[in-house]
């Protein structure tokens, strides 16, 4: 029996085929339910959505309550300058200020001088006091708090240890912004157009000190203050070559937006549909949020500042097909592509300044780089309606195909001088 059992063949035992594991997709929400995962986030965000969305109200606003009431556009337009001028030079001193004392202690009050700027505009204008009032006005109401920056820096600290979460916090930033710049501009014009021409800054300057005195008071998730300790004046964020990089590319990159604007109005009007503008213009922040939040979920990948390169190069090439739009249709969906290059520039940007900025003076360094945005948007709207009278709306976006060129010229010769530095 032995001897039986021993010579038959030996088989093998069948093998186990177990059932493959199941393959898990990356979920585009999953970043950001991690990102609102942190106590306080949720509240800080919405407190800074309502005090955000003034910011994009008070310059339409503006205008138009002066144009109407006082049946100049020049005169508006000149106002709403001077207001920008100012903010130009306060928004980067509010920054460092905020670095030094802490965001409640700065924000309160910078929104308090706001509202004694904007009450004394409502009342010049209602009492039709002399133009010159209105200057000192405009000049008074634009010590804006950069909420935008203090809730960035918000998430700066929240996810210092985590380069995926502080990517993905970027981009919804850049999100809330280009929601803003789509809500605001419009509510401002129903405001002063269907109730009454004051309508829209007094909605503003109501919200901007809801908004800002509900931010003030989530102090869970307020980054610490950075006092000076005596040993000097800390240096200033543009001693950082990356930094001055990211402030040019910003610079022209504020002219295409500014210049593209005008050139999308006037092309419109000259298809006969100049009530289309606004949806037109809307179409292209909606391709911007698309791409933000797609871009927000994604994996990092690179250095940012080649990112940033990448993107002003999408940006710079979107530009081109507008000059060949022939009508509506074909206009709106170009406008949508290039807007879909928007957000990963600014992202990236915003990124870059992170990292090469001290911890005690990021507020002051994101306020800086995008104050030069906003000097970009103003310098580019003057030269798109310039081009427009000279040129024609034949040839509009020549105006931002050569401010994104020249954007992208900046952000390759920056990259260049970087990478042949000496570290």
């Amino acid at each position: 029996m032995i001897l039986f059992l021993a010579s038959r063949p030996v088989v093998a035992a069948p093998p186990v085929v177990r059932p493959a594991a199941p393959v898990r997709r990356r979920s585009l929400l999953r970043p950001y339910r991690q990102l609102f995962a942190a106590p306080g986030a949720l509240s800080f965000t919405l407190a800074a959505l309502v005090a955000r969305l003034p910011g994009s109200m008070l310059g339409v606003s503006t205008v138009l309550m002066i144009a109407l009431s006082r049946d100049s556009y020049a005169l508006a337009g000149a106002v709403s300058a001077t207001g920008v001028a100012v903010t130009a030079v306060c928004s980067p001193l509010l920054g460092r200020l905020v670095d030094r004392y802490g965001q409640a202690k700065v924000a309160v009050p910078a929104a308090g001088v706001f509202v004694l700027g904007a009450a004394a505009m409502l009342l010049c204008v209602h009492y039709r006091a002399p133009d010159w009032a209105l200057f000192l006005c405009a000049a008074g109401s634009s010590g804006v708090p950069g909420i935008g920056a203090m809730t960035r820096a918000r998430w700066a600290v929240i996810h210092r240890d985590d380069t995926a979460l502080r990517h993905t916090a970027n981009s919804f930033e850049q999100v809330v912004d280009e929601v803003c710049f789509m809500v605001g501009p419009a509510l401002a014009m129903v405001l002063c157009t269907a109730v009454f021409p004051e309508a829209g800054l007094l909605t503003g300057a109501v919200l901007l000190t809801a908004g800002t005195l509900a931010f003030a008071a989530q102090r869970a998730t307020e980054p610490p203050p950075h006092p000076r300790d005596g040993s000097g004046r800390a240096a200033s964020p543009l001693r950082a070559g990356g930094v001055r990089v990211v402030l040019a590319t910003f610079l022209a990159t504020g002219a295409v937006f500014g210049s593209m604007e005008v050139a999308t109005v006037a092309t419109v009007e000259s298809y006969g549909d100049g009530s289309a503008s606004g949806a037109v213009l809307a179409l292209q922040a909606g391709g911007s949020c698309v791409a933000g939040l797609v871009f927000g979920a994604l994996p990092v990948r690179g250095s940012a500042m080649g990112r940033f390169v990448a993107g002003v190069a999408a940006m710079a090439v979107a530009m081109l097909p507008l000059l060949a739009a022939d009508g509506l249709g074909p206009l709106a969906a170009l406008l949508f592509v290039a807007g879909m290059a928007t957000a990963p520039t600014m992202i990236t940007g915003m990124t870059l300044v992170q990292r090469l900025v001290p911890t005690g003076q990021l507020n002051e360094g994101m306020t800086t780089v995008y104050t030069g945005l906003l000097v970009g948007i103003s310098a580019g709207a003057a030269t798109g309606g310039w081009a427009v009278e000279q040129l024609g709306t034949g040839t509009a976006y020549a105006a931002p195909a050569a401010a994104a060129a020249l954007a992208l010229a900046i952000a390759l010769t920056g990259a260049l001088v970087g990478a042949r530095r000496p570290r």
